[in-house]
């Protein structure tokens, strides 16, 4: 009697929680990296507050102008790293900016004042920007349509799912709540870092040829050269630069959960302070639920545009829940059920508006240039990462729920715009994807 091997028996459930991780061997070593960068941030982001103020013995002030222009440095390399993407093979780019970000996040271990902090925080910013510019643009030189989007949304569920396990972990350290805890923790994030790198270094011997599938086809590209030829700048794309724009504004969300929303829980509710990982074990269970479902058919822009319309007004629902949660008389049961309630409505609109996303910046993207446009569509999302937390922390934590709603009205304006976009746009969407299917 024949029985199934021991990896059989794990592909199954691993597949249906972090899809991507059983795939094919380009998005397995994708999905594998992004596993541990992923693992990593949710172990950082846990301890790094605490570690820095209480460890290294910076002010919470000086934290925050340190990353602030950690950010503007990670902005202007998403732009570069795209540009170089154009150039050089864009999986050698992920495993140079991958040593680079794991070694300075080990030399967080050894930072000793607000200098040394900002300078490894621009090198850490820096890389972390050359590497998402990278894969963007590597994902679209290697896949197209239908295809290309699915592998984002089933990286995208490998993300959250690391990063809430890596929370989980960090809960031993801040249960320690010692400095060599929090040392060590920041050396083993550097390790998983630096862990994430080796999927990656014999990607082109496991794949020699770019994969693309296009109309049941694959498209053969050679691996040694993602672009023959140089292609248009994006930043003279007008159509391209307004979908930035807008995608952009509605990443601003991802600012409102992981800044604004805790911070709402803590000062503005009588909530307990579990809540923040309540609302964290939420959207990360969603979102391994329903975005790659949700992202099927967003290769189209029409379909991807109504996804962001729908997100939209998702996130507009959101900022009227989240403020009745503040309500002062109101039992604890009922605030943990409104701030339940909100957390869920958030989360659908982020999975909406991230298929979206994907399929407005790769479908609009023109191929000659794949990798400058895609470190374009980066450095937006780099942008709203540094303004995100402190606009949206003054606007909604200054004017409550006046604020929530100015907040929610402007995701629903910008999801409506990105339909009226894709509708004239559209045309130019088709001719991109017959001179692909043409080359």
């Amino acid at each position: 009697m024949n029985r199934p091997a021991p990896a059989r028996l794990l592909a199954g459930p691993l597949h249906r929680l972090m899809p991507g991780l059983v795939g094919e061997p380009v998005e397995r070593a994708l999905s594998l990296a992004t596993a541990s960068w992923a693992l990593a941030n949710g172990l950082f982001y846990s301890v790094s507050a605490l570690y820095f103020t209480q460890v290294v013995g910076l002010s919470a002030a000086t934290v925050g102008w340190g990353l602030s222009v950690a950010g503007g440095v990670g902005v202007l390399c998403s732009l570069a790293g795209g540009r170089l993407a154009d150039r050089v093979p864009a999986d050698r780019i992920l495993q140079a900016a991958g040593v680079v970000q794991a070694l300075a996040l080990l030399a967080y271990a050894a930072a000793d004042g607000p200098w040394s902090f900002v300078l490894i925080a621009c090198l850490v910013s820096g890389a972390r920007s050359v590497q998402g510019s990278a894969k963007q643009a590597l994902l679209a030189q290697w896949f197209t349509g239908r295809d290309r989007v699915a592998v984002r949304a089933r990286m995208h569920v490998v993300t959250n799912v690391a990063i809430g396990l890596g929370t989980v972990l960090a809960g031993g350290a801040l249960l320690v709540g010692t400095p060599a805890a929090y040392r060590a923790t920041i050396l083993l994030v550097g390790a998983l870092a630096l862990l994430a790198v080796a999927p990656l270094v014999g990607l082109r011997r496991r794949e020699p040829r770019l994969l693309g599938v296009l109309g049941g086809r694959a498209a053969d590209v050679p691996a040694e050269a993602p672009a023959a030829r140089r292609g248009p700048s994006p930043l003279r794309d007008r159509t391209y630069l307004a979908v930035v724009l807008l995608t952009s504004l509605m990443a601003l969300q991802f600012g409102l959960q992981s800044v604004v929303v805790p911070l709402w829980i803590a000062e503005r509710t009588s909530a307990p302070h579990v809540m923040v990982s309540a609302v964290l074990v939420v959207n990360t269970v969603l979102v391994a639920l329903t975005q790659v479902r949700v992202s099927a058919g967003t290769e189209d822009v029409r379909v991807s545009a109504r996804a962001v319309r729908r997100a939209g007004w998702l996130l507009l629902a959101a900022c009227l829940v989240f403020p009745l949660s503040g309500i002062g008389d109101l039992p604890v049961t009922a605030v943990v059920a409104v701030l339940l309630l909100a957390a869920v409505i958030a989360t659908l609109g982020e999975v909406w508006g991230e298929a979206g996303a994907w399929g407005l910046t790769f479908e609009l993207a023109d191929p000659r240039a794949a990798g400058a446009y895609q470190g374009v569509s980066q450095t937006g999302y780099a942008l709203a990462s540094m303004l995100a937390p402190g606009l949206l922390t003054s606007v909604v934590l200054g004017h409550g729920a006046p604020g929530w709603a100015v907040v929610g009205l402007g995701f629903a304006l910008a999801g409506s715009a990105a339909v009226v976009l894709a509708d004239r746009a559209a045309p130019r969407a088709r001719r991109l994807r017959e001179a692909v299917t043409a080359s």
